[in-house]
């Protein structure tokens, strides 16, 4: 099945989704349009909406429900980027200017809160306290897992355990609260809910690994940023923790010295991307990645054939291959 396609297909689920968080967004404080709409017209593929979506469907299940879950994960999500580029100091996102950089920090702060607390206001016209409980420890968790990369900021012995529990909580809980989410409002069986939580955190690690890795290797054209963003804001992530791994002593050496100056120019990074080919730590990271995928779509052979399972197995192989 066509990526595009799946967008098309359930094109009038997630416009629902988006009526929900456009009108949320029509308060009386004139910032909370302004820095929303900014971000949320910026670009995304709604993925945590979607899937959302796709794991309701798969039980039958559609409407004003799924709509309200699809909307608060996609308001935890928008409000964790904002807050993550006040904390890395980015000044881009996805090509257009992030919104710390138009409106300052305590607007988009406060906005940010503001976005937390409509995601969780609205899961709780669920009326159901498996998806709360869902939602709000993903929240936690994904507070946790940038305090942990904060605190791992710069440090070449960060160890790929640690780089794991990172984006679990960055990430990949989300994502899994998503297909909870809906799993649970199609009245799935337990086996089917684990099945589908499951696979949405897999899903998340891949998709993590995988916006790492084209952090070194995509079009920056395409991106939305300059390659090696992650090494100039001292950000270890798998590509690197395998190349510290294989490198041998002077080169595990120079890239520590590299690091710990915490100042990186365009000869560092093409350094590191020509240790990356000797090495072979870009395709090591995509193997990684291959194999937490397989594991996903594993999770889905409870499931009878559907459009919904065939789309999941779709997005999943998209994640390994897109661009941006």
């Amino acid at each position: 099945m066509e990526i595009e396609k799946i967008w098309g297909i359930y094109k009038e689920d997630l416009e629902s989704a988006e009526e929900k968080i456009n009108e949320t967004l029509k308060t009386v404080a004139p910032a909370i349009s302004a820095v929303g709409n900014h971000l949320f017209s910026s670009g995304g593929k709604r993925v945590r909406p979607l899937l959302a979506i796709l794991c309701s469907r798969i039980f039958s299940i559609s409407g004003d429900k799924v709509s309200t879950l699809a909307a608060s994960v996609e308001f935890i999500h928008a409000a964790s980027l904002i807050h993550d580029d006040v904390v890395d100091g980015a000044d881009i996102r996805r090509g257009n200017p992030a919104a710390h950089s138009l409106w300052g920090n305590q607007v988009v702060i406060l906005v940010g809160d503001f976005l937390y607390a409509n995601a969780l206001r609205m899961s709780n016209l669920l009326r159901s306290q498996t998806v709360m409980d869902a939602l709000c420890t993903a929240t936690a968790k994904m507070s946790e897992g940038e305090l942990i990369q904060l605190s791992k900021k710069g440090s070449p012995d960060i160890s790929e355990e640690d780089y794991m529990k990172i984006i679990q909580g960055k990430t990949a809980i989300l994502m899994s609260a998503a297909c909870k989410g809906g799993a649970v409002l199609g009245n799935a069986s337990q086996e089917q809910e684990d099945a589908l939580a499951s696979f949405g955190l897999k899903f998340g690690f891949v998709f993590q690994i995988a916006d790492d890795i084209l952090d070194y290797v995509a079009d920056e054209k395409i991106l939305g940023k300059s390659l090696g963003k992650d090494l100039e804001e001292s950000k270890i992530t798998l590509p690197l923790i395998y190349l510290l791994r294989d490198a041998d002593d002077n080169e595990t050496e120079h890239i520590k010295d590299m690091l710990r100056a915490g100042d990186f120019a365009e000869t560092d990074l093409a350094y590191i991307l020509r240790l990356f080919r000797k090495h072979k730590s870009i395709e090591k990271s995509y193997e990684k990645a291959n194999a937490i995928l397989n594991e996903a779509k594993a999770e889905l052979d409870i499931f009878e054939d559907s459009m919904e399972k065939n789309a999941l197995i779709a997005i999943s192989d998209y994640v390994l291959t897109r661009r941006k």
